[in-house]
């Protein structure tokens, strides 16, 4: 899951060192840039639902292929850019095919683990998106390096030869991928029995909780509100994602695009890091509003004020590694929290809205920061306001209506089962 992921964040974000030399080759200026950048996210959001209701009903093995082998193909065509109209096209269709992958893959997750157990799990399947970005850049550095060779942009070299993988992985995703535990012939008949017993506990301890069918899923309050906090994570992740080797390459003066990347590389290393191990203490406290919140509001008032200090260009760099460390850390505690409400086909709905709404910042991220730059000349109040919305989303997570998201069992409810006899049973053989 984490390397399919892997490859499709990097199909996703490598726009941002295609950039370097793109814009100029086909003459896009910054306004043009950012509103293509955010088209994506137009068609991702229109078919997330019923992408990811598809998904619940056929199977994520299929599934998922389907939208790995349509996404490498429209990611490689991105190499047929030429001009502004056939830019905002192949964005737009990129979304249309990437749509439901994400919240698919998070709704596969409650097919497996149990609620106590996914903040971590969620962290390890989610570090691909630092990773992608760590490891992505120096790779599209190099891969620009490639211009003219037969008689192709570097730009063009980088959208093929980083959409071909994701086709590739989306054969292996359909040989190997099991639906549901009762599928996966490497467990035993006793662990197939035991997941499947401790994931309807689970289930049916939300359902008592929060009876909710699908429709009312798609515009509970308390859905939404979780989607307006994911819109602050994302206006983060994707405001830096799309921008960041620019305003590296402006503000630190630099001429070397490979070395742009290789410092775009740096804060998606550290938030890998600080991803893992927040995820891991967050399962440990079981507190995950409180998990969630702390990193956003450090990560946007770091982000915030560094970049409001004018004159200080390494001051401005070491705010967008903590903003960046921020984001990746709040993402295991934020996705935990879905499942503490939703169960069942509201899940699949109820997870796609949180993330279909929240990817709305996946265009309005990209295109403010285009437009601040247009406007102010630099991307520095861009990043301020970054800061500013991810503060906000931190606040609202503390809402009086998701404090019942908070651990705790309702009266009468059973705890749920253990596994340790079994595992330890499969451990001792």
């Amino acid at each position: 899951m984490a390397a399919c992921y892997f490859f499709a964040y990097l199909d996703r974000t490598n726009l941002g060192v295609a950039s370097l030399t793109m814009n100029h080759d086909v003459g896009l200026s910054p306004d043009a840039y950012g509103l293509g950048a955010g088209l994506l996210f137009a068609g991702y959001v229109l078919l997330d639902v019923p992408s990811n209701l598809i998904l619940h009903r056929v199977g994520a093995r299929r599934w998922m292929f389907r939208i790995m082998a349509t996404w490498g193909i429209v990611a490689a065509a991105g190499a047929l850019t030429e001009g502004a109209k056939s830019f905002y096209l192949l964005r737009f269709l990129l979304g249309v095919a990437e749509a439901g992958f994400f919240p698919g893959m998070i709704l596969y997750l409650t097919y497996w683990f149990p609620a106590d157990r996914r903040a971590r799990i969620t962290a390890q399947f989610m570090i691909a998106v630092p990773l992608s970005s760590a490891l992505g850049s120096p790779l599209s550095g190099l891969i620009l390096r490639m211009d003219g060779l037969a008689g192709l942009h570097g730009w063009q070299w980088l959208f093929i030869l980083e959409g071909v993988p994701s086709v590739a992985m989306g054969f292996l995703l359909l040989r190997l991928l099991p639906d549901r535990p009762a599928d996966a012939r490497w467990l035993t008949g006793e662990e197939r029995a035991w997941i499947t017993a401790n994931l309807a506990e689970d289930e049916a301890a939300v359902a008592r909780r929060h009876p909710l069918t699908v429709r009312q899923a798609l515009v509970d309050r308390r859905v939404l509100t979780l989607a307006l906090i994911y819109f602050a994570i994302a206006f983060g992740l994707y405001g830096l994602g799309f921008w960041m080797p620019q305003i590296i390459k402006a503000s630190l003066r630099m001429s070397s695009d490979l070395d742009v990347s290789l410092l775009t590389a740096v804060p998606y290393v550290l938030g890998a890091a600080t991803m893992v191990l927040w995820g891991r203490r967050c399962d440990r406290g079981g507190h995950r509003v409180a998990f969630a919140a702390a990193p956003m509001a450090v990560g946007g008032a770091t982000l915030a004020a560094s970049a409001a200090l004018t004159g200080l260009p390494w001051v401005g760099y070491a705010g967008l590694c903590v903003c960046a460390m921020g984001i990746m850390a709040a993402f295991p505690a934020f996705w935990a929290l879905p499942s503490r409400l939703l169960a069942g086909t509201a899940a699949a709905g109820g997870i796609a809205v949180i993330n279909s709404i929240g990817n709305i910042a996946g265009f309005v991220g990209a295109y403010w920061v285009g437009w601040m730059t247009t406007l102010f000349g630099s991307g520095k109040w861009g990043l301020v306001t970054i800061g500013l919305v991810m503060l906000l989303g931190g606040a609202l997570l503390r809402a009086p209506l998701l404090r019942r998201l908070e651990p705790g069992r309702a009266p009468g409810e059973p705890p749920a089962p253990t596994g340790a006899a079994v595992l330890g049973r499969r451990s001792a053989s």
